[in-house]
């Protein structure tokens, strides 16, 4: 048999079993698919998940890290993130989700994380420019715009939300968020 094909057969069973949350025979086979193919970011992002699991997050950590030298997904640096402002370290949490969006400014884990460590850090004018990217490629646009209105009603930029909060309003009146933060900006 030839080792691609070991790899992935090792990939889909390490992928299964995790779905169905068998995390020995998940790491057990993700490690034989590392084992196959080192060039291959995915088992190591299989494994970095079964450790998290396990609240294993050193563990996690270092495989995050693995999967990114060999791959540097938006994935991986998200995973780094993730990990980081588990274990409360906001500022590398903070760089690892902006590197995250720099890749892939449509991946809305890293993008509600990089808020939540902006207001943490007191930075939130530092993530303007992403959130607007995002506008530009997410599918949750309305989330989006509604988050970017909430920034700039935070940073007393009132005039601004309050024409992204009627751009929303104007496509869906039901939009709850949207409604409340022109509401507490009469308030």
């Amino acid at each position: 048999m030839n080792s691609h094909l070991d790899y992935e057969i090792n990939k889909e069973l390490g992928e299964c079993y995790l779905f169905m949350g068998d995390f020995d025979k998940a790491e057990e086979y993700y490690r034989k698919a590392a084992g196959n193919n080192t060039q291959s970011a995915a088992p190591y992002m299989g494994l970095a998940t079964v450790a998290v699991q396990r609240s294993e997050l050193d563990k996690a950590l270092v495989l995050y890290q693995k999967a990114a030298a060999v791959e540097e997904s938006d994935k991986a640096l998200c995973g780094i993130g993730l990990v980081h402002m588990e274990q409360g370290n906001h500022e590398d949490a903070f760089t690892h989700f902006a590197k995250a969006l720099d890749k892939a400014s449509d991946n809305m884990v890293a993008l509600n994380c990089l808020v939540r460590e902006a207001y943490q850090l007191g930075v939130v004018e530092n993530i303007l420019h992403y959130l607007e990217a995002a506008l530009e490629t997410s599918t949750e646009v309305e989330a989006v715009r509604t988050t970017l209105a909430g920034c700039l009603i935070y940073l007393g930029r009132g005039e601004e939300a309050r024409s992204h909060l009627e751009t929303v309003l104007g496509t869906n009146p039901a939009n709850t968020s949207a409604r409340e933060l022109i509401d507490t900006m009469a308030a």
